[in-house]
Formats: structure tokens, C-alpha cells, sequence
């Protein structure tokens, strides 16, 4: 069961981020143009869990409105926009539905390999919306999520909250969701999951509130 929440229609872009980042401080300091493939309507990349969170804090603490990271269960339910197949477009995925490494050996289902452009791309740039009007939910960049990381869901809360609670890696890591532009196609499936330390904001790393 989720509760109602809204979701941004694109990723963070890197002229959000730099707009935020100028904004007063709350807890850490931001990196005012973190990305490594720069373009003012390309999400931002390069961005860390704690990054992330800071910046959520400072729009939050601008627009006296509350902007957060969502939690998986959030992300997975926003991305599949009431689908049950893979991806939210269908049983496959092809690389001009998304932006993803189609340098593999492999391509997802019956789906072809296609060409990637080993980068970033503008947000929306595919024109491909899911039921909820929300674009780039399948690769461009990693999307951080609230949660802690949990090897599954056994215990997991029912009600859509982030899983917060200690776990066996000491919350150690955070989960991050949607595949990236260097991701196979199995890894921006609807259902996949994938973590890494809060701290580490290396080049596929994004977010959207």
C-alpha cells in the first residue's frame, strides 16, 4: 500500500543542481558543478547519497515545502506506473526507448542491441513517458533511493516508507534503482536493484525527488 506522494518528471538536472547548490547551506557543503558529461538539461551526475539528501534539505528549507529522496517501494511503483512487464514500455527494451550500454553480448528478450551513446542524455530526450507522465524511469543515470540496503524484502515496511531499520551491512549501503547509461539492459528493469556507499558519487549516480 502507498500513500500518496508526487514524483519529479525528470532527474534532477544539472541546472537544478546548480541552482540549489547556491542556496544557504544546511548540513554539508555541494559541489556547485559535480558532472562529468555537462549539459544544464542532462541530469546531474557524480552525485552521492549524502549529496543528494543535502540537496533535497535546501529545497525543502527554500520553498517551506518537503522535498525528499523516495523510498524504493515509492521508485518501483513510480517507474511501473501499474505495469507488470520489465520495463514500463513493455517485455523489452531497445536503445531508442532508453539510454543504456548496449555494447554487451546480449540484448534483453527479443529486443535488438541498438547503439549507445556512452553518456548522458538531456532529460525527456527519448520522448518516452510512462502512464504517469514520468520520463528517463530506465537508464540515463542511478537513481538514489531513501532506503538503507536489505539482501530482500522479508520485513520489509508494507505502508511505502523507506526501510530504514539496522541491518546485516550496518546500513552501510543505499539502494539505488533505474539502470544507467553504462548499465546492460537487465539492469534498468523495473525490478532491479542495486546499491553502493552513501558516500561514493561516481559518474552514473543521480536522483530525482
Amino acid at each position: 500500500t502507498i500513500k500518496f506522494f508526487l514524483m519529479g518528471k525528470y532527474p534532477v538536472t544539472q541546472a537544478q543542481w546548480q541552482a540549489v547548490a547556491a542556496l544557504p547551506q544546511v548540513n554539508r557543503e555541494l559541489e556547485p558543478d559535480p558532472s562529468y558529461f555537462k549539459g544544464k538539461d542532462r541530469p546531474v551526475d557524480g552525485v552521492c547519497w549524502y549529496d543528494a539528501v543535502e540537496f533535497c534539505a535546501r529545497l525543502s528549507e527554500y520553498t517551506k515545502r518537503l522535498y525528499r529522496l523516495p523510498s524504493e517501494a515509492e521508485w518501483e511503483y513510480a517507474c511501473r506506473a501499474g505495469t507488470t512487464t520489465p520495463f514500463h514500455f513493455g517485455e523489452t527494451i531497445t536503445t531508442d526507448l532508453a539510454n543504456y550500454d548496449s555494447n554487451y553480448d546480449y540484448s534483453y528478450g527479443f529486443g535488438s542491441k541498438g547503439k549507445s551513446v556512452q553518456e548522458t542524455t538531456r532529460v525527456g530526450g527519448f520522448g518516452v513517458a510512462n502512464n504517469f507522465g514520468l520520463y528517463d524511469m530506465h537508464g540515463n543515470v542511478w537513481e538514489w533511493c531513501a532506503d538503507h540496503w536489505h539482501d530482500n524484502y522479508e520485513g520489509a515496511p508494507t505502508d511505502g516508507s523507506a526501510w530504514l531499520e539496522s541491518n546485516d551491512n550496518n546500513n552501510r549501503y543505499q539502494i539505488l534503482r533505474g539502470g544507467s547509461w553504462g548499465s546492460d539492459p537487465n539492469g534498468c528493469r523495473s525490478a532491479y536493484r542495486y546499491y553502493n556507499g552513501p558516500a561514493d558519487g561516481i559518474n552514473p549516480f543521480g536522483f530525482r525527488v
